[in-house]
């Protein structure tokens, strides 16, 4: 990874992905953003990883966002749709991850914690979205609706309210909240249940969630099933039922 901005290691068929710049609170300065990609790209490729976790180096701050002194040296304030990697969007990634956010998650912080399919907050966590206060925006933040209360939604756009750890619980934008010093083992615990499940129905599980934000109901239905027909058309689909009635961990083969 560039300058060691971001820091990538597997075990376990886990990965951990870690923005490596806690003196600028991780930041998405250029390495940092070409790290992620670069992470992300070889999460999707390395078929012994079967889920990842994003989290920030440090106690400070998961992400505070754009790096602004790098912005405001760009001539052009549209920075692209693509200046961030953005998994499901401008990047593909067809397996699933988790956000580790401890501390201040600010502007891209929000948005790869709103990204990750489950998200893990420590006490200290912060999530913030200051964009209307510098006359910048969110347009990445469409992908809230249907994860958070539309009026939240809007406060946390547009007046840049601060919402703390347990409020994100409440309204929906993480999983769990636990102590700083217990983020990880509870990130690497949830890691884990996902690698035992089937990993077919993990993946239609996770396509099938997709397609429901992004069509209406008889559509998304219509989609679960397409996808959960490779699943019960499994080998798997037959070692389950057989390791379950046997008093044993089932041996997936994902096929």
């Amino acid at each position: 990874m560039p300058d060691d901005a971001v820091l990538y290691e597997t075990r376990d068929h886990i990965t951990t992905i870690t923005i490596n710049q806690p003196e600028t609170y991780n930041a998405l300065s250029k390495p940092v953003r070409d790290g992620l990609r670069a992470a992300f790209r070889r999460f999707e490729e390395d078929e012994d990883s079967r889920v990842a976790i994003l989290t920030g180096a440090g106690q400070k701050a998961f992400c505070a966002g754009g790096d602004l002194k790098e912005m405001t040296a760009n001539a052009s304030q549209n920075l692209g749709k693509d200046f961030v990697v953005m998994p499901g969007h401008n990047e593909a990634v067809d397996k699933p991850w988790i956000a580790a956010v401890n501390g201040h998650a600010v502007g891209g912080g929000v948005l790869y914690t709103m990204l990750a399919d489950m998200a893990v907050a420590s006490t200290t966590a912060r999530f913030k979205m200051p964009e209307a206060m510098i006359s910048r925006g969110a347009p990445w933040s469409v992908a809230l609706a249907g994860q958070i209360p539309r009026k939240v939604w809007f406060e946390m756009a547009v007046t840049g309210a601060t919402v703390g750890a347990q409020r994100a619980l409440e309204v929906g934008l993480v999983n769990l909240v636990v102590e700083p010093d217990a983020l990880m083992d509870a990130a690497y615990e949830l890691a884990a249940k996902v690698v035992r499940a089937a990993p077919l129905t993990v993946d239609a599980t996770r396509r099938s969630i997709q397609a429901a934000a992004e069509v209406g109901q008889s559509a998304a239905w219509n989609a679960a099933d397409e996808h959960f027909a490779r699943v019960y058309a499994s080998e798997d689909a037959v070692e389950g039922p057989r390791a379950w009635v046997e008093k044993r961990d089932p041996v997936w083969k994902g096929r």
